[in-house]
């Protein structure tokens, strides 16, 4: 059955945008949107946090099962509104504007642009194995300001590496400004790239004398051994992690209005593109463990440089092109995809009425793209990597459980709506993923405050991330009441002289 508003709405979500993305190019944002730094970065931190490789691995599979659950429940509602701005409109057919509202304003606040701003600080990190970078010293390097009930921020440490970040947040906008079809054939030209390094490390591990052995792959760390409670907050903390690398697959719905056949090509790219990740992902966490025993792994910051040092001198730089083709691929793929949820924000009369204009040349979402980049680099500034890397995924994952319960409102508000696709397991697998997001952010919560205060009794500086996540959320409401105002005042205005 076929809403004529519905129709419309759509319609007006995606005016002045092009349907260029064919179902290859889809798949491909969605692998390139998620591949980026996380599988690169956080395996020697997990497995710090964890100590078995067993459980390390099976950290990995959970966080795959889980979040392929989470993107298979995301298809449904993608595949009934395939239109420009994604999940905010799926917000506002769950659950009305204000709730639609603060999601397009989380991820302008912290969870797209905090992924843009990451994303593009690794690729500066590792381009640093190429050029030295110039860096403050001395006060201002570490100069911090404190905010109440959050913790402290530490705007100017690291800026050889902050400028460079900043520097290419820019010129992957203007990448996109100029068309969605030269975007889309950016990230095909990076993804495929990264992939070809990442098979590469692999066969090198398996394949080459690297010392890496089965007896690695069951061998728990002697020093790092969480029991009890104490195990269960370190999974957590590892599937933090873990969702950090697989964060990003639910930006394909923002480009719906610019996809061919969307009904079919959303939820045949989200399946596809999020099986190839788990895959890709279980097998170089299985290339890391083979290669080197938990301890080893535990000490490293860069696991895949250091199995990559094992197959020849000076692999380190290679892997390190991996990671910036990587990294620049998903930074890619995130300022395309998430500058549309602003456009659709626009078109709500909930934003500024100039971000909801696409250029009459490129057709492109140009005044959004320039707002989001402000504003990543802004986030830039804000803290470290890993400030804001558990920021957003904390925030994210408030959405993402009331988007797949959001599955069950629209079944009840909307049964006779047209649904090309429905999500296997009704209603099994929606509940597993609701129930599991509200226990992972409950845990998520008792990881930050411990991590604090043992931070504040050491005397170093610290924030908490979901506190810190939770107040850029909540700025925006006094924003949705102006605009609110001033459409009811516009509304009657209207009325009086029409």
């Amino acid at each position: 059955m076929s809403d004529p508003k519905h129709q419309r709405d759509i319609e007006r979500a995606n005016a002045g945008l092009l349907p260029a993305l064919g179902l290859f190019t889809t798949t491909m944002l969605v692998i390139g949107g998620v591949i980026g730094s996380g599988i690169f970065r956080k395996p020697g931190l997990m497995a710090g946090q964890i100590g078995s490789p067993e459980i390390l691995l099976g950290v990995w599979v959970l966080a795959g099962v889980i979040t392929l659950i989470g993107a298979l429940t995301n298809a449904e509602t993608a595949a009934m509104i395939p239109a420009t701005g994604g999940q905010f409109l799926f917000f506002e057919r769950m659950y009305g504007p204000f709730v639609a509202y603060l999601f397009g304003w989380a991820v302008f606040a912290v969870i797209q642009t905090g992924s843009i701003a990451a994303l593009a600080t690794v690729f500066a990190e590792y381009s640093t194995q190429f050029v030295a970078l110039p860096e403050l010293t001395g006060p201002m390097a570490t100069f911090s300001f404190h905010i109440p009930f959050i913790g402290d921020v530490t705007p100017f440490r690291d800026l050889g590496v902050k400028g460079l970040a900043a520097l290419l947040i820019v010129a992957l906008t203007v990448v996109n400004y100029l068309g969605v079809k030269f975007g889309g054939a950016v990230q095909n030209i990076f993804t495929i790239a990264k992939l070809a390094g990442m098979l590469l490390l692999v066969l090198g591990a398996f394949l080459l004398p690297t010392g890496g052995s089965v007896a690695h792959l069951s061998t728990a760390s002697a020093t790092l051994q969480p029991h009890g409670l104490a195990m269960v907050a370190a999974i957590a903390a590892a599937l933090q992690g873990a969702f950090w690398a697989y964060d990003g697959w639910n930006k394909i719905s923002y480009v719906a209005g610019e996809v061919k056949n969307p009904q079919r090509n959303l939820p045949r790219s989200l399946l596809f593109g999020m099986a190839a990740v788990m895959a890709i992902y279980c097998t170089m966490n299985l290339a890391y463990a083979w290669v080197l025993p938990v301890e080893e792994m535990a000490k490293s910051k860069l696991v895949a440089a250091d199995v990559a040092e094992k197959f020849f001198a000076g692999g380190g730089r290679w892997i390190a092109l991996v990671v910036m083709a990587s990294t620049l691929s998903a930074a890619n793929g995130t300022i395309l995809a998430s500058a549309r949820v602003y456009f659709s924000m626009a078109r709500r009369n909930v934003f500024p009425a100039l971000l909801g204009k696409a250029h009459p040349r490129f057709h492109t979402p140009a005044a959004a793209l320039v707002a989001q980049a402000v504003w990543s680099v802004l986030l830039l500034f804000s803290g470290t990597f890993d400030t804001l890397t558990d920021t957003l995924i904390f925030v994210s994952w408030i959405f993402y459980g009331a988007s797949a319960y959001g599955v069950f409102v629209l079944r009840r508000k909307e049964p006779d709506t047209q649904r090309p696709y429905r999500v296997p397991g009704y209603p099994w697998l929606p509940w597993v993923f609701v129930l599991f997001s509200a226990a992972f952010l409950a845990l998520t919560i008792y990881n930050d405050v411990t991590a604090y205060r043992a931070a504040v009794a050491a005397g170093k500086p610290a924030l908490i991330n979901s506190a810190f996540g939770l107040a850029l959320v909540m700025i925006g409401t006094p924003i949705y009441f102006f605009y609110r105002s001033r459409n009811a005042k516009t509304a009657g205005g209207d009325g009086q002289q029409g």
